[in-house]
């Protein structure tokens, strides 16, 4: 054993003393072979891609349904924004009806939306992606269904869901709800809700308000004077993870903790998911560890 070793050592130096070039190609080859070690996330199922290009750059039970919680919402909001002739500035009034579903939903989360206000298109986008409301996602669905009833506008807008799904080619994708609280049939995968978001991402609007730390709306009130909502992000990437464009969060009993997350850094824009990771932190760490290797791809 001792005879081969110095056997090693007396090839080693007439390699160095052979010259430095040979000796900086022996070390450079495996710098050049070394393989970026992948992360690993607590969420049960993550997917990350170069938005520029469409490349998958990580995948974890990337096409198996799950619940997506209030990840929901970038359809809800996509579905708005497709709409022909939106206009952002059309006035909704808040019904009783959309604090009442918050009432009796213990997982919904809210806008804190107070009935009798008039609350423009664009503000209820806002309080849709930012406090992630529940009461929003209502109003939204009820002012863009399709027929005479709410319950049929609501059942109406959950099929314009759907369609939009169909026609990105989501194919692992179901909604059942306008806003994440499922009954039994609300799904999707990191790989679908990382398309969705994408596409979402193509709206002006949408990309200033996902982008959006906090804001300060002034609303209507019922008796014609006005009011200040205050609205607070609850994507905690906004503000820790230099470069964070958006996108959306969501949680519940069977959806544990989501996160559809984009970040760009020196022109290259790395887009994602992770669906039930373990806790809220967990879900931003995940978020992190896949936004630093896809940058590194």
């Amino acid at each position: 054993m001792k005879t081969g070793i110095k056997g090693i050592r007396r090839v080693s130096v007439v390699a160095i003393t052979a010259g430095a070039v040979l000796t900086a190609g022996a070390f450079a080859a495996p710098a050049q072979a070394a393989t970026l070690p992948t992360p690993t996330i607590t969420a049960a199922g993550g997917f990350v891609m170069n938005n520029g290009t469409g490349k998958s750059l990580f995948t974890k039970a990337a096409d198996t349904r799950r619940s997506t919680g209030s990840t929901t919402k970038i359809m809800t909001a996509r579905v708005v924004l497709g709409q022909p002739n939106l206009n952002l500035d059309s006035k909704v009034t808040v019904q009783k009806a959309y604090s009442d579903y918050i009432v009796n939903n213990n997982w919904a989360s809210s806008a804190r939306l107070i009935v009798g206000d008039k609350v423009s298109v664009r503000q209820l986008l806002y309080g849709l992606m930012l406090p992630s409301g529940c009461d929003a996602a209502y109003a939204l669905a009820d002012k863009f269904g399709s027929g005479s009833t709410r319950d049929a506008r609501v059942k109406s807008f959950i099929g314009k869901m759907n369609a939009t799904a169909k026609s990105l080619g989501l194919t692992n994708t179901h909604f059942d709800s306008f806003d994440g609280i499922g009954h039994g049939s609300n799904y999707s995968t990191p790989r679908d809700l990382t398309k969705l978001a994408s596409n979402a991402m193509k709206y002006s609007t949408f990309r200033t308000v996902v982008g959006t730390k906090s804001t300060k709306q002034k609303v209507t009130t019922k008796s014609g004077g006005y009011r200040y909502m205050t609205w607070e992000n609850t994507n905690a990437l906004l503000g820790s993870y230099a470069g964070t464009i958006g996108v959306k969060t969501g949680s519940g009993p069977e959806a544990k903790y989501c996160l559809v997350f984009a970040a760009t850094r020196n022109g290259k824009t790395v887009i994602g998911a992770v669906l039930a990771s373990s806790s809220v932190p967990n879900r931003t760490a995940d978020a992190k560890k896949l936004l630093d290797y896809g940058f590194k791809k």
